[in-house]
């Protein structure tokens, strides 16, 4: 069932349930809560308490915003926390929400207690021009810029569609059919356009002020990075010494939530009861 909480620009959406230590999921720009359909009830069947949240212009939330950055993301974040009671809670961050994540643990240690990150923006982007020789990288990148620079859901869907090599969730048509939807109306492809315009530099600046547990998950096909590894490895680096681990999901792309869900609820489990239930 749907719920909402109103914060500072808008109203946000989100649905919760279960019992336990709290657990909040984030997704990308460009989707909803829904990226998580797999992901919640595996979590509250095993003993959480679960709330998905749609971003700010996303979803069910507000579309129009004054602002769409990480830091505006974390604090929406630390808000449903504080709704729900307070946690701490160990927040999970898709892609941008990853970087948001990074800010709110930072911004309030009282608040989280772990943070999983899965194909996170979390740091700034150092793009080589020999990265455009991988075919996956530069497809992905100017599907990317496409859908940006000319609002065009079809060119989201398209990247979409790369950026889940292989495996597709047995929903997939609806899953694309429910995104251009939102996409579809103004107010919501400008709230990704924007987003898009945000630079993760926030984010990246606050990876040394992390002090708490940090899981960030890599699909090991993810297009959006020439070596995905690296990059979790590199925004590790970034962390104070021992905060920071990498997982890499074999075969999947930049959703590995919701392209190998099973795979990225086990590595999510063995976090949380290490971390929840000490």
């Amino acid at each position: 069932m749907t719920e909402f909480i109103s914060v500072p620009g808008g109203t946000l959406a989100y649905e919760a349930d279960g019992e336990g230590p709290l657990v909040v999921l984030a997704h990308g720009m460009g989707d909803s809560r829904a990226a998580y359909r797999f992901v919640q009830p595996r979590l509250v069947a095993a003993g959480y308490r679960v709330a998905a949240v749609d971003l700010r212009g996303c979803g069910e939330s507000s579309a129009q915003w004054p602002s769409y950055s990480r830091t505006d993301i974390a604090g929406d974040l630390l808000a449903v926390i504080r709704h729900l009671g307070g946690g701490p809670a160990v927040l999970v961050g898709h892609s941008i929400s990853g970087g948001a994540a990074t800010i709110a643990a930072a911004q309030d240690p009282g608040l989280v207690r772990g943070i999983i990150e899965l194909g996170p923006f979390t740091r700034t982007q150092s793009i080589k021009l020999g990265d455009f020789r991988s075919k996956s990288y530069r497809r992905g990148a100017f599907r990317l810029l496409g859908a940006a620079l000319f609002g065009s859901a079809g060119l989201w869907s398209r990247y979409l569609d790369h950026a889940y090599p292989g495996r597709k969730p047995a929903d997939w048509a609806e899953r694309l059919a429910r995104v251009e939807a939102m996409l579809g109306k103004r107010s919501r492809m400008q709230a990704l356009r924007k987003m898009g315009q945000s630079a993760p530099t926030d984010a990246g600046a606050q990876l040394g002020n992390v002090r708490c547990p940090a899981l960030i998950v890599e699909g090991s096909l993810d297009p959006d990075w020439v070596d995905p590894r690296a990059e979790g490895e590199a925004i590790v680096a970034a962390m104070p010494a021992g905060v920071g681990e990498v997982a890499v999901i074999e075969g999947a792309g930049h959703y590995p939530h919701d392209q190998y869900p099973e795979e990225t609820v086990s590595l999510m489990l063995a976090f949380l009861e290490t971390h929840t239930r000490a």
